[in-house]
């Protein structure tokens, strides 16, 4: 029973670490700077553990004490699972930068779990070890058996437990696992495993409760297979009225809808790539990468009768959300396909009329690949000679906070003879964060004049000349998008 309480400890730290990256996106992303700090930290917290375990193994190898790791461990788990979303918002709110905030989330919320389980090892092996001809044997065997745990908890965690569970129902079943670990390792501690199973287990049962609360109260609460998504009611701000929305972050939002009329657009980007028939009058096919709530691609569709719209979404669950609460429904002339954006570039396609590019990590960057050269001159192959390119990026026209953008123009001037920027908030506030509409052409003659609306007028005059100052293409070989992006927070 013994071999059996270290392989549910070797599963239950890569569970912990593959939960921890999906907790940690909504507030802080899923950058290279969170994965470092979730890794670094669990690394020196298992190193903590294997230390501190073979000492206190050492000094008292008894199959009680080992049990009472474990089952601290699990009350650990549980406790993370409590306090994530508070803790994360107060750091989100008050932590000293990114970086920090990264570091202090993985100390507060994963160290005490991962250090005990770390102890775990070196104390078996203790209590295993009958005679000393036989240390190698006995190390190897039950360092093989955690490493065989922590395999199969990655692939359970990451294909199967992760989007079927959520991350906070995950956290549960992994500290009720760990109360049976700890009977596992010593019979002699039933009650106490049998409490924190029994207190574990109500504690679930509460949060599902609250989350059923939610969910009567217009909060819908997802985790996908590639990312934890937010459906809930709000209000524009311009006008008070209701609005559903689509978020990865908690403090932005994706997509959003009228619940008073949902066939008209909300966010000014959407309103923007509405406009892509301003720009290429004969529109017949258009290539949308990132579907989200798929209010553009529809609204495109209705503008233009006989349209085809491929739309490109890596997450099959977002389509899911957006078919479940905005109203997506197959409709002619619209093709969506599950993939990944640079893959489908890659392939050779019919030339497209217009693409569209709205695919951003759980914070501001875009996914890197999708973000260089190479990409942007796949895009370019597969534009009609007339089309037009519009990518939604979030930045600074100047300033301190305008490196990503600056890039991303440098990009995509890179590859068509002409780029232009569209600030989507203020375009008399250069240092703004906001959303900004880079429109590239091949052609640089100017759209079809026509009467436009107020609102078109209003999108349109918003122009402002692109950040040119040397900046370098992002390439395959070195798009620090995420760096550039912790600017932006």
């Amino acid at each position: 029973m013994l071999e059996l309480a270290v392989f549910i400890c070797g599963a239950a730290v890569m569970v912990l670490e593959m939960a921890g990256a999906r907790i940690l996106a909504p507030y802080l992303g899923s950058s290279l700077v969170v994965w470092s700090a979730l890794i670094g930290v669990i690394l020196a917290s298992l190193s903590a553990g294997y230390w501190w375990g073979g000492r206190l193994a050492d000094r008292r190898p008894e199959p009680r004490l080992l049990a009472g790791l474990i089952l601290l461990a699990s009350l650990a788990v549980a406790a993370t699972a409590l306090a994530k979303t508070m803790l994360l918002d107060f750091l989100l709110r008050y932590a000293a930068g990114p970086r920090l905030s990264a570091v202090a989330a993985n100390l507060l919320l994963f160290a005490p779990a991962a250090a005990l389980l770390g102890a775990v090892s070196p104390f078996a092996v203790r209590l295993a070890l009958s005679r000393a001809d036989q240390a190698g044997a006995t190390a190897g065997r039950l360092s093989a058996l955690s490493t065989a745990g922590s395999i199969a908890g990655t692939f359970l965690a990451g294909f199967v437990l992760l989007p079927a569970m959520g991350s906070t129902s995950l956290l549960f079943l992994v500290a009720l696992a760990l109360a049976g670990a700890s009977l596992c390792a010593s019979r002699t501690r039933k009650r106490g495993a049998a409490g924190a199973a029994a207190l574990i287990l109500l504690l679930w049962i509460g949060m599902a409760a609250y989350g059923s609360h939610l969910e009567r109260l217009g909060v819908h609460d997802q985790d996908t297979a590639y990312s934890r998504v937010l459906v809930h009611r709000s209000r524009d701000p311009r006008n008070g009225r209701d609005t559903l929305v689509m978020s990865t972050n908690p403090r932005r939002v994706q997509s959003a809808m009228y619940l008073d009329d949902p066939g008209e657009l909300v966010l000014d980007y959407t309103r923007f790539f509405a406009l892509a028939g301003r720009f290429v009058p004969s529109l017949r096919r258009v290539l949308v990468l990132g579907g989200g709530a798929y209010c553009a691609p529809r609204r495109l569709l209705a503008d233009h009768p006989g349209l085809a719209v491929d739309v490109v979404e890596l997450d099959p669950g977002v389509t899911a959300l957006a078919r479940r609460f905005f109203g997506l429904s197959d409709m002619p002339g619209l093709a969506v396909l599950h993939e990944d954006g640079r893959t489908f570039l890659n392939r050779d396609h019919p030339a497209y009329d217009a693409v569209l590019v709205d695919v951003f990590d759980t914070h501001y960057a875009p996914p890197f690949h999708l973000a260089t050269l190479e990409a942007a001159r796949r895009v370019r192959s597969l534009l009609a000679p007339d089309g037009v390119v519009m990518v939604n990026c979030i930045g600074a026209l100047a300033g301190p906070a305008s490196g990503l953008l600056r890039a991303q123009v440098a990009t995509w001037a890179a590859a068509f003879p002409q780029v232009e920027a569209y600030p989507l908030e203020d375009p008399d506030r250069p240092e703004l964060v906001q959303n900004v509409a880079l429109v590239a052409r091949l052609d640089p003659a100017a759209p079809a004049a026509r009467a436009l609306t107020p609102e078109e007028a209003r999108l349109l005059a918003g122009r402002r000349d692109t950040p040119r100052d040397g900046s370098a293409p992002l390439t395959d070989e070195f798009a620090p998008v995420e760096q550039l992006a912790l600017a932006l927070r």
